[in-house]
């Protein structure tokens, strides 16, 4: 008996969307809802796939370039090495030590330039960053195979080399904060040491100041009896804070622990921000759609109060004639849904798939990337469609409450 008034319901309900030859107006409204409803869910994952597009590639960018998670230890490592076991716990792929700090380099050919000075493993380090993928030349291997009568060597940024204007074989002069006392002077240490290397990790902050040097040059440079810290690679980075609390409560006292979430999470609030605000902003074509929904609804059953109650005579229950507009707004929405979700996922295929919007080299990515996420997109739909079909409650009630006697006396 329930499917029979469905079948009823649905067969009127077409009807109605089909065969308008007197009612041009509210076809017109229908098809406006219809584009309208399109647009906004197009919109709206599009905006979605961009956002989500630069946050993974500027993660991935940011995460290359270093570690996952630092543990840095009060007075810092005097054997890292034998420390290391201790730290691999499930979850962890990798750990190699390292020695931070700053100084000033320098070339025949470019005054001074600030550079964030990193001492590695070469033998551990490419387990917890990508630097081996990120060479562009040389290896950093040479950082510690030096030939002896060589000058140590060093790995630039390429960024940082071309602002040099350095290549491999050449020399630069390192300044560090650690004094070297002359006759009556204090002056900065300095060492000239070789390019070896050039690394280009996709992100600028980093290719324009990085410079590596090997664990023994760092220390000696820097005047570090040992690493400052042990990086870590993790197998899934999104495990970062739960790992970090992990070895808090493994290691105790001592040690202070960071993760790449805590130190980028101004970055990624400002990227979800504006994700979020962007979605609003857009989803309100999708409201506007929905309200005209609403309007075409209204004007139909104005239009069809006479069929109304003819069939509420014939024995049409309240029920079924709401149903016959709620399915009419659904298929509405269904078709601007269905039609706009499709456009949004080949408009993001597309503009990523030929990186159709380029961007200049002053930004930290070479064209905007679209990833629609799966749980994203069915948000939007869900959304879209949930709309469409509160915009054809009011509509149906109305029609529902209808009093057949009323509407026939004024035909």
């Amino acid at each position: 008996m329930v499917s029979g008034a469905m079948s009823f319901s649905w067969f009127v309900a077409r009807r109605y969307l089909t065969a308008r030859r007197r009612q041009a107006f509210i076809s017109l409204i229908s098809g406006v809802s219809i584009v309208g409803v399109g647009v906004g869910v197009m919109a709206v994952i599009i905006a979605l796939g961009l956002m989500t597009g630069v946050q993974g590639e500027l993660r991935d960018r940011i995460v290359g370039a270093s570690a996952h998670v630092y543990v840095y230890k009060t007075g810092g490592y005097r054997d890292a090495t034998a420390e290391i076991p201790e730290l691999m716990v499930p979850g962890v792929l990798g750990a190699a030590p390292a020695i931070i700090g700053m100084g000033l380099l320098s070339s025949s050919a470019a005054d001074a330039t600030a550079v964030q000075l990193k001492g590695i493993d070469p033998a551990l380090e490419p387990q917890v960053t990508e630097i081996r993928r990120a060479a562009m030349s040389g290896s950093l291997e040479a950082l510690v195979n030096r030939p002896p009568d060589a000058r140590d060597g060093i790995v630039l940024g390429a960024d940082l080399a071309r602002t040099l204007g350095v290549a491999i074989g050449d020399p630069v002069t390192l300044y560090t904060p650690r004094l070297e006392f002359g006759p009556g002077v204090a002056m900065p240490k300095a060492r000239v040491l070789e390019v070896v290397g050039t690394v280009r990790f996709g992100f600028y902050q980093t290719d324009s100041s990085a410079a590596f040097l090997s664990l023994e040059d760092a220390g000696e440079m820097l005047g570090k009896d040992g690493p400052d810290l042990i990086q870590l690679r993790l197998a899934d980075i999104h495990q970062a804070p739960q790992i970090r609390h992990l070895l808090e409560g493994k290691l105790g006292p001592g040690y202070n622990i960071d993760d790449w979430t805590e130190l980028n999470r101004e970055l990624y609030s400002a990227l979800f921000l504006e994700k979020v605000a962007i979605s609003l902003a857009i989803g309100l074509i999708v409201l506007v759609a929905a309200l005209n929904i609403v309007a075409s609804l209204v004007l139909l059953v104005m239009e069809k109060s006479r069929d109304i109650a003819i069939l509420r005579t014939m024995g049409a229950s309240a029920r079924s004639i709401r149903r016959i507009f709620v399915y009419q707004g659904l298929t509405i929405g269904l078709i601007g849904t269905g039609s706009g979700a499709i456009l949004g996922l080949l408009v993001c295929f597309l503009a990523d798939r030929y990186q159709l919007l380029r961007l200049p080299d002053v930004y930290q990515i070479t064209h905007v990337p679209f990833r629609v996420l799966p749980l994203d997109f069915t948000i939007v739909v869900v959304a879209a469609v949930g709309i469409c079909f509160a915009a054809t409650i009011y509509p149906s009630r109305q029609a529902g409450r209808l009093d057949p006697a009323e509407a026939l006396r004024h035909q």
